[in-house]
């Protein structure tokens, strides 16, 4: 039933997809159930010669458990969602692993500007290295990211990571994951910024050890 969503391919996408499976079935089955019921009501109470509309005034227990039982039950399973939703979020949001690659992403219309520390390990000095929408990252490793944006709110989504996060001007907000599958991903703005947002693409290259340490090397062959 969900075979549409991208393939998966970090270490915490597996926890989003069955918060995403636990809302879907959920919501699903109380559609089917809500909806097999009024087309019940629609056949057994349907007007029909000598029978009467009857007015009930909801005023009796009997009466106000159709709308009560209900309402508990949605309550119930809202709770329930809502108490699994808050681990992955804190799994992914309040809790970031050491970095072994840390990067700037910043968005601006109508691309993103990739940032890489050089061998140094530092922001701002001379071995800094400027990539525009490519962020190469080795698999198996965590990845910092920290997103800005140079003119309006953008969106850094990596569908395939299950990752997503505004890049708002005038703010740092740093975002980890970590891949578990080489290849090459798509990297999108999810929110509209300008005439320009649709052609707003970069790409999410993830390397093995070795790869990555040659691209490495290729890109500061001095150090």
């Amino acid at each position: 039933m969900l075979r549409w969503l991208p393939e998966s391919v970090s270490t915490f996408s597996g926890d989003i997809d069955a918060l995403i499976r636990l809302i879907y079935y959920t919501v699903g089955a109380w559609f089917v159930l809500t909806f097999a019921v009024i087309l019940i009501f629609l056949v057994r109470y349907r007007y029909r010669p000598g029978r009467r509309a009857v007015y009930l005034p909801g005023n009796t227990l009997a009466q106000s458990a159709w709308v009560l039982v209900p309402g508990l039950v949605v309550l119930l399973l809202d709770i329930g969602i809502d108490i699994y939703g808050e681990r992955v979020w804190e799994a992914v949001k309040l809790h970031q692993p050491p970095a072994a690659v840390q990067v700037r992403v910043t968005g601006k219309q109508f691309a993103w500007e990739v940032l890489y520390p050089g061998p140094d390990g530092r922001f701002g000095t001379a071995d800094d290295r400027q990539l525009n929408g490519e962020l190469h990252v080795p698999v198996h490793q965590v990845v910092h990211v920290t997103l800005g944006a140079e003119d309006v709110i953008h969106s850094f989504f990596l569908p395939h990571l299950r990752l997503k996060q505004d890049a708002l001007p005038g703010r740092q907000l740093t975002v980890w994951f970590e891949a578990t599958v080489p290849g090459t991903y798509p990297l999108v703005c999810a929110e509209l910024c300008g005439t320009g947002h649709t052609g707003m693409f970069g790409r999410l290259i993830v390397h093995t050890p070795e790869d990555y340490q040659a691209w490495v090397k290729a890109q500061w062959p001095s150090s």
